[in-house]
């Protein structure tokens, strides 16, 4: 028992220096993250938001001491946003979101939330509604029951948990499911009870650890709809956790990529599809054509890049210096069949390998400039051109349309 004392004094003074690794760490590596993108724009705030609801500060996250799983955060939510972090498993993001819960502990740097600080406040009084992939519901009480937990709990009255019972299940079009139990309901009527329950009691904050997982495609897709639905009607803050895009896309008003511990690019979701700032986001949001080149000049906003054994392209210069590698980025739609000589800058032969089907567009993979896995969608509307496997046609894109990012 004597040896107690001692090694609990050489705890501590080894989590001091981690400490200060870790500090030393982001002051080194500060410049090399902004460069980056680890902070998005700025901050990470939403233009015209001078005071953030929810704030990340300087915020690192390593659970051995050595392997920073969240690098440097910073990241500004506004009142009333729906903020949505995607990405990756393993890349941060709901380390990130369990930090803000307060189920994990930031290894150094601090959070706010509406003004006050949470670093030291434990996960029941941050007042935080929360909603689970496995919905989290008591098997044994009913919904209304399961609802009046979080309000009997904070010693609310009768007739208040009634009256907030029945608003909140009109909210999510369960009014008539109340004396029902968990396992009476569909997955899509679990998930909205588990919802109303994260919303019952009136939280500053809702988080959402990728609550659609578990249901069906057209499940996933009518959920969606209705929680942005909720969120609008309510005005209520989310931060919203998935690496499904789609959802992202959906639901979002900003979304921030995660890659690697840090933040990639925060944007709208239109900004973010239709301007990635690096290859990553690039080929993580939306299906993406990638050319490897190497940029042979300069001119202003816009540059000239060299594809092995292909003609030149002209793109858009995003991330690039002269002599350097790149990767052109190009967006399947973005591609026009057979174009009028002199109407598009870019035009290549294409060999037509695949065309398949998908009821509201066609794909069709080609072999172009060298590579085969060239992605090409068209709309299924009158006046769309045919085609054929084996085929040989043109084809062609704007230089706007076409982005030289970074190689990675």
């Amino acid at each position: 028992m004597r040896a107690y004392p001692y090694d609990l004094d050489r705890a501590r003074k080894k989590l001091q220096s981690i400490k200060r690794n870790i500090v030393v760490w982001s002051s080194t590596s500060a410049a090399g993250a902004g460069a980056s993108g680890c902070t998005g724009e700025g901050r990470g705030s939403m233009p015209g938001m001078d005071n953030a609801f929810v704030k990340f500060s300087g915020v690192q996250k390593t659970y051995d001491g050595e392997t920073l799983v969240v690098k440097n955060l910073n990241l500004d939510i506004a009142r009333g946003e729906f903020l949505t972090m995607l990405g990756p498993s393993g890349s941060g993001k709901t380390t990130t979101l369990m930090m803000l819960a307060g189920f994990e502990a930031p290894t150094h740097g601090s959070l706010l939330l509406d003004g006050h600080s949470i670093d030291n406040v434990p996960p029941h009084k941050r007042d935080i509604g929360m909603v689970f992939q496995n919905y989290a519901l008591f098997p044994h009480m009913t919904v209304e029951e399961n609802l009046a937990f979080p309000l009997k709990v904070r010693k609310l009255g009768k007739l208040e948990i009634e009256a907030r019972i029945k608003r909140v299940l009109d909210v999510v079009r369960l009014g008539a499911y109340g004396k029902r139990r968990p396992g009476q309901l569909s997955g899509g009527q679990q998930q909205r009870v588990a919802l109303a329950r994260a919303l019952i009691f009136d939280p500053k904050l809702v988080l959402m650890d990728e609550p659609l997982g578990a249901l069906d495609k057209q499940l996933r897709e009518q959920m969606q709809l209705e929680i942005k639905h909720i969120h609008e009607d309510l005005g209520v803050t989310v931060v919203y956790v998935t690496h499904d895009q789609s959802e992202a896309l959906t639901m979002s008003d900003r979304i921030a990529v995660f890659n690697e511990g840090a933040i990639q690019q925060l944007a709208a979701p239109a900004e973010l599809y239709e301007r990635p700032r690096n290859a990553f986001v690039a080929q993580f949001i939306g299906e993406n054509n990638r050319l490897h080149g190497k940029v042979v000049a300069m001119n202003g906003a816009t540059c000239k890049v060299e594809i092995a054994g292909a003609a030149n392209v002209q793109a858009l210069a995003i991330n690039v210096e002269a002599g350097r590698p790149t990767v052109l980025s190009l967006r399947p739609e973005r591609v026009r069949l057979n174009p009028m000589p002199g109407s598009l800058p870019n035009v290549f032969s294409a060999q037509i390998a695949e065309v398949i089907y998908l009821g509201d567009h066609v794909r069709i993979r080609a072999s172009v400039c060298g590579q085969d896995d060239f992605v090409i969608k068209l709309p299924n509307s009158e006046g769309v051109a045919q085609v054929e496997p084996g085929a040989a046609i043109a084809i062609g894109w704007k230089t706007e349309d076409c982005r030289a990012l970074d190689a990675q």
